[in-house]
């Protein structure tokens, strides 16, 4: 489900090695409910939101809408990275668009085909005014329900020394997860792909109907 982890001083930390490649509408389903927390200094993720055709049952091409996540540098890696790891022999495949999501942790497990957003609140002292500052952090998980992605949430802030509270807990329509894996090999996108950038020009040049 998820790719190899992330780059960091000293060397790479990896997350999780994919044992299926990932296509667009596919997932692959966990064998345990093991936990990884993924925390990369300075990660970076940002939300995909891809378009592209397939078949359906009645081998009619169907046009489809899903969302991923990627942890990468800028934007245009962002994009590249959407395009080497989702597209899988997709036809007329779009990046619709790419969006920062800002999180302070994302909690990955084994089990857990859907993936939470959750708002955690907290309170920390400022040293210099001695006055309570209210401190917010968004957090992934993800989980087979809203449930157990509470539960999740909790065990996962077990460590957590001051008292804190989940005061928001969402559906995404994050379909998969990639985290950044600095050893990547820069791949040129296939013929039958546009870059986002084209797309957006095209449609500033397009006039409103």
């Amino acid at each position: 489900m998820y790719r190899a982890g992330c780059a960091a001083a000293g060397g790479k930390v990896p997350l999780r090695v994919s044992k299926v490649a990932p296509q667009p509408g596919h997932r692959a389903r966990g064998e345990s409910s093991l936990s990884t927390h993924y925390k990369r200094p300075m990660a970076s993720w940002y939300l995909g939101k891809i378009r592209f055709q397939k078949e359906d049952e009645t081998g009619k091409l169907k046009t489809t809408n899903e969302a991923y996540l990627v942890d990468a540098l800028s934007y245009t890696e962002a994009e590249a990275r959407l395009y080497e790891q989702i597209v899988t022999g997709a036809s007329d495949f779009t990046v619709n668009s790419i969006t920062r999501m800002r999180l302070a942790d994302l909690f990955a497990y084994e089990d857990g085909e859907k993936w939470f957003k959750a708002k955690v609140v907290y309170y920390s002292v400022d040293e210099k005014s001695g006055k309570e500052k209210k401190v917010v952090n968004y957090m992934l998980v993800n989980a087979e329900d809203i449930a157990q992605a509470l539960a999740r949430i909790t065990e996962s802030m077990r460590t957590m020394l001051i008292p804190y509270e989940t005061t928001d807990l969402n559906l995404t329509p994050i379909l998969d997860v990639f985290p950044y894996d600095g050893s990547a090999k820069e791949e040129a996108i296939p013929a039958n792909l546009r870059p986002l950038s084209e797309v957006l020009a095209e449609r500033e040049a397009t006039p409103e109907q």
